[in-house]
């Protein structure tokens, strides 16, 4: 048989100088996987109490309205931060364009908070109209709050943009974590702490951004003509995530999307570390150097693969104890959900890397085809085995339509890199690269833990 060997471009680090870059990239990784923290330990805390609290049914409506206002988001903000990006460089002031980003974020958020409500009504897609009117009513704020997070960004003000995430943690799921443990934990306190969640970010970005400034009508022009070649996809994406939390609910039961999200917030836990490994490496993704881009988006391919299977692997062994111990007997179905969305998790992982560097092609229809099919063959499989199996059949939905997005997109990045399979699949040297970096960040932190009285 003959061995197969990797091209320079795609391998791992070379010994001599592998150590020093190890230690820098655990270090970055594991403290953006800290600041992510805080955030995913409350929700996650607040999920558990939540689900004992609310029971499947009550946690599936809760679910329904929250993933349906989030769609509303998504759909509202139109992408305008694409813009803000792309005409951040060729702007003398950048007055006008937060003007735009709070104006914009507003009036888009309206429309589709309005857009939204009466799709849902028409369909009887929610059970608890009045609620959801309540949660739609914070939409026009969170697409507002998108934008200004995003020039926040750009403005290289990056505590402003991590403070609006932590304070929107602990305003949703402080109040709700103390309701669940007194049992006055209720529908309607639930969703109105989302909703002043999502508002409040907002009023955080007014004084730090000069607010309310005035907009500037022709350049918001060019930035929604500008932003709407991008936003197709970014919908579709969106959907391909989410859409199954509403299907769930008008095909069958709200309990079941009770045991689904359970299922999809236990296997969420599995993206901290490979979303700070992405989020670490998109600056080398970005350099000039093409060669250079396409051996670390090879490289952190095969590492995202080897700790989403690790992550994934374990929650999926522990699921059968973990289920009904932390949520509560009632909740002991959504080990089949979580079983069969565990290989679609894995593949999702997958996407954010492959698409940092696809991005640099310029090709965003042909990004958009591909998300779009990703969503119409998830929407017919979800037409066909949730009726069939319910929240099974869902999470085997996404695992199908997520890996045939992740294979097509490989391929893509494969061709265009010049790269065979096996330069994308962790192979022995990617396990020895990682035991060897921990074992010398932890070398690097013993003398100092030990020194301490």
């Amino acid at each position: 048989m003959r061995e197969v060997t990797r091209p320079a471009s795609a391998g791992t680090p070379a010994p001599a100088t592998g150590g020093a870059d190890a230690n820098a990239e655990v270090r970055n990784l594991l403290r953006t996987m800290g600041s992510q923290a805080l955030p995913l330990a409350l929700a996650a805390v607040a999920g558990v109490f939540l689900a004992r609290c609310l029971q499947p049914e009550g946690r599936g409506v809760y679910a329904t309205i929250t993933t349906t206002a989030g769609i509303a988001i998504v759909l509202g903000h139109l992408s305008v931060g694409r813009s803000q990006i792309a005409l951040w460089p060729l702007l003398d002031r950048y007055r006008p364009l937060a003007g735009n980003a709070a104006i914009l974020g507003l009036a888009l958020g309206l429309a589709s908070a309005a857009v939204t409500f009466g799709v849902v009504t028409a369909l009887h897609l929610v059970p608890a109209p009045a609620l959801m009117a309540m949660a739609l009513l914070a939409v026009p704020f969170g697409v507002a709050v998108v934008n200004l997070k995003g020039i926040a960004l750009l403005e290289g003000r990056v505590g402003l943009a991590n403070k609006s995430v932590v304070t929107a943690a602990v305003v949703q799921y402080v109040p709700v974590l103390v309701m669940a443990v007194t049992g006055t934990a209720t529908l309607p306190t639930v969703i109105a702490c989302w909703a002043v969640a999502t508002i409040l970010p907002f009023a955080l970005f007014v004084r730090p951004l000069g607010l309310p400034a005035p907009g500037d009508a022709a350049l918001a022009r060019r930035q929604l003509a500008m932003s709407g070649r991008f936003h197709p996809g970014t919908m579709a994406l969106h959907l391909l995530l989410t859409v199954d939390v509403p299907l769930l609910g008008a095909l069958v039961t709200p309990a079941e999307v009770g045991l689904y999200t359970v299922a999809a917030s236990l296997l969420s836990l599995s993206r901290v570390p490979t979303d700070a490994l992405a989020q670490i490496t998109l600056s080398r993704q970005a350099v000039r150097d093409e060669a250079d881009a396409r051996r670390v988006t090879a490289r952190t391919i095969r590492l995202t693969l080897l700790l989403s299977c690790a992550a994934v692997g374990a929650l999926t062994c522990a699921s059968p104890l973990l289920v009904p111990l932390v949520y509560g007997p009632a909740f002991a179905a959504s080990v089949g959900p979580l079983l069969a969305f565990a290989p679609g998790a894995v593949a999702w992982s997958v996407l954010r890397p492959l698409e940092q560097y696809l991005v640099r092609l310029g090709r965003p229809i042909t990004m958009t085809a591909i998300a779009a099919g990703a969503l119409a063959s998830n929407l017919a499989l979800n037409a066909v085995l949730i009726p069939l199996w319910g929240a099974r059949g869902a999470g085997l939905a996404s695992t199908l339509s997520y890996g045939a997005m992740v294979a097509v997109e490989a391929g893509w990045f494969a061709r265009v890199a010049g790269l065979g399979a096996a330069d994308l699949l962790p192979g022995p040297g990617d396990v020895r690269w990682v035991v060897s970096a921990l074992r010398r960040r932890w070398c690097a932190s013993a003398p100092a833990a030990t020194s301490r009285p």
